[in-house]
C-alpha cells in the first residue's frame, strides 16, 4: 500500500510538472510582432498565388499573423496541441477575416487552413494573453484596422503602381504615421526586381500597445524597391 501511495503521488507532482511547463511555455515571450503582407508582392513572383474562394482580395495589406517573440530574437511555436482551430469560436469574426486576413496560397482555399497554421504556430502561444482564438484573432483584426498602411503609403505618395520608391521614404513614411519604426522585408518578382512584400511593427507583451521593436528579423531589401499593383 505504501508503495502504491508513493508511486501515486510521484505521478500526480509529473502531472503537474507537465502542465506548469505547458502553461510557462506558452507566455514565455516578450513581445509581437505584428505583420502585414501587400498581395500584389505575393502573387507577382515564379510561384505566383491562387484568389481564395471568396474571390480576388481588395487591393490592400492583409494581416499575415500576430506572431509571439522574444528579444534575443527566438520564438516560441506550437505550444498547446490540446488547443487546435476550432472555426466555431470566430464564427462572428469570419467576414472580417476573409477581408482583412485572406489567403493567397495555392490551392484556392476560404482561409482556415491559413488561419489554423497561424493559430496552432503562434495563437497558442500567447494564451495566457488572449485566453482563447477568438480574443487572439480580434487582436490582430483591431490592429488591422488601427494601421492602415495602404492610406499611410499613399498619402505620403508612395503608390502601388508599380513604380520604385526609396525605402527609407517608405520606413519614414510609417513611423511618421503612427510613431514607430517598421521594418520592411522585400521579396521578388518574376524578373528578380526587388519589392514590397511586408511590413513589420512591434507590440508589447499584453497586446496592448505599438512599441519600437526590440529586435528586428534578418534580411534586407535594396534602397529602391518596386510597389507592384494588385
Amino acid at each position: 500500500m505504501a508503495s502504491n501511495s508513493v508511486t501515486s503521488l510521484f505521478l500526480i507532482v509529473f502531472v503537474i510538472t507537465q502542465c506548469i511547463s505547458v502553461l510557462n511555455a506558452a507566455k514565455d515571450f516578450d513581445f509581437f510582432y505584428f505583420v502585414q503582407q501587400w498581395p500584389g508582392s505575393y502573387c507577382d513572383t515564379k510561384q505566383s498565388c491562387c484568389y481564395p474562394t471568396t474571390g480576388k482580395p481588395a487591393a490592400d495589406f492583409g494581416i499575415h499573423g500576430l506572431w509571439p517573440n522574444n528579444n534575443d530574437g527566438t520564438y516560441p511555436s506550437n505550444c498547446d496541441p490540446n488547443s487546435p482551430y476550432d472555426q466555431s469560436q470566430i464564427s462572428d469574426l469570419i467576414s472580417r477575416m476573409q477581408q482583412n486576413w485572406p489567403t493567397l496560397a495555392c490551392p484556392s482555399g476560404s482561409g482556415s487552413t491559413f488561419w489554423s497554421h497561424e493559430w496552432e504556430k503562434h495563437g497558442t502561444c500567447a494564451e495566457s494573453v488572449f485566453t482563447n482564438q477568438h480574443g487572439y484573432f480580434k487582436k490582430a483584426l483591431d490592429l488591422k484596422n488601427q494601421i492602415d498602411l495602404l492610406a499611410i503609403l499613399e498619402g505620403a505618395e508612395v503608390h502601388p503602381d508599380g513604380g520604385s520608391y526609396d525605402l527609407d521614404n517608405i520606413r519614414n513614411a510609417v513611423k511618421s504615421a503612427i510613431g514607430y519604426t517598421p521594418w520592411i522585408q522585400c521579396n521578388v518578382d518574376e524578373s528578380g526586381n526587388s519589392q514590397l512584400y511586408q511590413v513589420y511593427l512591434c507590440v508589447d507583451a499584453s497586446g496592448s500597445n505599438l512599441i519600437e521593436c526590440p529586435v528586428f528579423p534578418r534580411g534586407k531589401c535594396g534602397s529602391s524597391i518596386e510597389f507592384p499593383t494588385f
